[in-house]
Order: structure tokens, then C-alpha cells, then sequence
């Protein structure tokens, strides 16, 4: 077995119904995920940077050797990202929208939770092909507890936001794998339903987490929609 593998879900498959199917959920952790990491072992093996972290390797994806750009990329960007994907879900939410200071800087930069979504919606929406929308605390200045700078921000295929310094703290999948057996082409209603199995106490932590540290600038900036 590779270094990296298959996340267990903390929730049962059927267990996000309605909003999000438990064949699409079993599909989408066992064969999706499962491919991503099968293939990003493969490119690893008897590589020198093997030990290394998924995060790791994103984040200095500039610096890899290039015969291995490639996969770690794709495969590892979709293991890194459906690992957050899954930790952000919920059957059973606390809250539903973003409390304490992630709330606050939420006001503070967009107004409210309404005017966030909104632009995240567009955002999600208007994404064109495969992809994530992201909610990220952005690269490029100083970060303490009390500034970090939000950003909704759409990337191709499985580009992970860390390549760009970014910190994500929230991500849609918005390939078709992700809801096409619920939702066919109505990628709008699957992101109106995605609301109600956030677990805004994980997003929050995600927020929390991120203390001061400067974050370098990097390769990808995404499509920003800034209210």
C-alpha cells in the first residue's frame, strides 16, 4: 500500500439525504477518491519526496521535479481537496452560517452571510467545466487572528488553492461526478442544498487554525468575485 490513503468518512453514506445522495457519496469517496490517490501513489513511488504531505507537495509544487508536476496536481490536488471536502460535510450542522470571528470577518468584508453565498452562488455557477469554488483566506500579507482576508475564488479541474498560496477553508466539487446522479445539469440547486450540510464548526476551525504566518504569493489566482 502507498504512503497515502482513503480518509474514512465520519458519516454514513446515506447520511447527507436529501441534499446530497448516498450513491452519489459511495461513488464519489470510493472510486473518485479512491482513483486520485491510486494514481498519486503510483507517481510517488521510490520518489525522494514520498514523505512528504499532500500539502506539502502542493505548496511547493513550483519546485518539484517536472515529472511529477503533473500528477501531483491532479491527483494530489483531488486528494487534498475531497479530504477537506469530506471533514466540511455534515448530517447533523450546529449552526447555519459562521459564528465567532470567521462570522465577523464575514460581516466586516461582505456585509452577511446572505451576500457571501450570493457571490459564492455566482461564482459556483458561472464556473465553466470541472472545477472547486472556494472560500480561502487569501495569500500575499500578513495574517493574524484578528485580519485575514477572505476571498471566493473558482478553480479548474482539481487545482488546489494552496498552490497559490491560498489557505482554503471551504470547497464545493463542482464536477458533475459530485451531483449529476441527483441534480442532472441543475448545478444551482446542488449548491443551495450544499448549505445545509456545512459544518460551519469545521470551517470555523479551518479559519481559526491559520494564526500569523506570512503565506507566499503564488501561481494561480482563480477567478475572484470580491462584493
Amino acid at each position: 500500500m502507498g504512503k497515502y490513503t482513503l480518509p474514512d468518512l465520519p458519516y454514513a453514506y446515506d447520511a447527507l439525504e436529501p441534499h446530497i445522495d448516498a450513491e452519489t457519496m459511495e461513488v464519489h469517496h470510493r472510486k473518485h477518491h479512491q482513483t486520485y490517490i491510486d494514481k498519486l501513489n503510483a507517481a510517488m513511488e521510490g520518489e525522494s519526496l514520498s514523505e512528504k504531505t499532500v500539502e506539502e507537495l502542493l505548496e511547493d509544487y513550483a519546485n518539484l521535479p517536472e515529472r511529477i508536476q503533473k500528477p501531483v496536481r491532479n491527483h494530489g490536488g483531488g486528494h487534498a481537496n475531497h479530504s477537506m471536502f469530506w471533514k466540511i460535510l455534515t448530517p447533523n450542522p450546529e449552526d447555519t452560517e459562521p459564528r465567532g470571528p470567521l462570522g465577523s470577518a464575514v460581516e466586516m468584508q461582505y456585509g452577511s452571510f446572505s451576500q457571501l453565498k450570493e457571490v459564492f452562488k455566482q461564482t459556483a455557477v458561472n464556473h465553466f467545466g470541472s472545477g472547486w469554488a472556494w472560500i480561502v483566506i487569501a495569500a500575499g500579507e500578513r495574517k493574524t487572528k484578528d485580519q485575514k482576508k477572505l476571498l471566493v475564488l473558482s478553480l479548474p479541474n482539481q487545482d488546489s488553492p494552496v498552490m497559490g498560496g491560498h489557505t482554503p477553508i471551504l470547497g464545493l466539487d463542482l464536477w458533475e461526478h459530485a451531483y449529476y446522479l441527483k441534480y442532472q445539469n441543475r448545478r444551482p440547486d446542488y449548491i443551495d442544498a450544499f448549505w445545509n450540510v456545512v459544518n460551519w464548526k469545521q470551517v470555523e476551525d479551518n479559519y481559526g487554525n491559520v494564526e500569523d504566518v506570512a503565506i507566499k504569493t503564488g501561481m494561480f489566482k482563480g477567478r475572484v468575485l470580491e462584493r
